[in-house]
C-alpha cells in the first residue's frame, strides 16, 4: 500500500473529525446527551470506522491508520483541555445557567435551545417543586442538568441537627463557612463566567 494512501486515509479522519465536532457543537449539550461532544464524535467516528472495516469498504491497514489518529485526537484532546483552559472551552463548550434565583435566565435558555416548558421538565426530575427554590440551574457540558438550591431550600444535614458531626463538619471547613474559591462549584470560575 501506498504510504501516500495511507497519509490521505489519516487526513480524511482529521477532516471528518473536524466537520463532525463543529456540527454536535452547533447542535448544542442537549443533542449529545451525557456523552461530551468530543465522546459521541469518538463514538460515532469509531463505529463507522469499523463498520467499514468489518464489511471490507475499507482495508484493515487503512481503517487501521484511522482509528490510530483519532485514538491520537482523544488523547490531544484531553491532553489540550487539560492544559488550556480556552481549547477546553472550544473542545467541550462551558456550562450554561438556565435559572439564577429562582427566575428563568433567558439568554441560558435561549443558548441550549430550551422552553419554559423544558426547563421545568429539568427540574422535576431533580426533584424541585417550586423553581423559587432554585439558586442555580445549570445545563453541564454534558448535557445534565445540576441544580443548586438557595440554602433556605436546601434540606437540613446530621451537622445542624447534631453536636458531633457539627465539629466534624466546622474541622473540615477550618472555620469558613463560604468555600474558597477553587472550591465553590458556582463560581464564575467552575461556570467559565470569568
Amino acid at each position: 500500500m501506498d504510504p501516500s494512501e495511507l497519509l490521505l486515509t489519516s487526513a480524511r479522519a482529521v477532516a471528518v473529525y473536524a466537520l463532525i465536532l463543529i456540527v454536535i457543537r452547533l447542535l448544542g449539550k442537549r443533542t449529545v446527551g451525557n456523552f461530551t461532544a468530543f465522546d459521541l464524535l469518538i463514538a460515532l467516528m469509531l463505529g463507522e470506522l469499523v463498520d467499514e472495516m468489518i464489511y471490507g469498504d475499507v482495508r484493515f491497514l487503512q481503517g487501521t491508520v484511522a482509528i490510530v489518529t483519532l485514538a491520537a485526537l482523544a488523547a490531544a484532546d484531553s491532553w489540550v483541555s487539560y492544559a488550556s483552559r480556552g481549547m477546553q472551552r472550544v473542545l467541550e463548550g462551558t456550562p450554561t445557567v438556565i435559572v439564577r434565583d429562582g427566575t428563568f435566565d433567558r439568554d441560558g435558555m435561549r443558548a441550549e435551545r430550551m422552553n419554559e416548558r423544558d426547563v421545568m421538565g429539568m427540574l422535576r426530575l431533580s426533584g424541585i417543586q417550586d423553581i423559587r427554590e432554585v439558586h442555580l440551574a445549570i445545563v453541564e457540558t454534558d448535557g445534565k442538568v445540576s441544580v443548586l438550591k438557595h440554602d433556605w431550600a436546601a434540606p437540613a444535614d446530621k451537622a445542624d441537627v447534631d453536636e458531633t458531626y457539627k465539629r466534624r463538619r466546622d474541622k473540615a471547613l477550618d472555620g469558613r463557612e463560604k468555600p474558597p474559591p477553587g472550591k465553590q462549584t458556582d463560581s464564575p470560575h467552575a461556570l467559565g463566567e470569568d
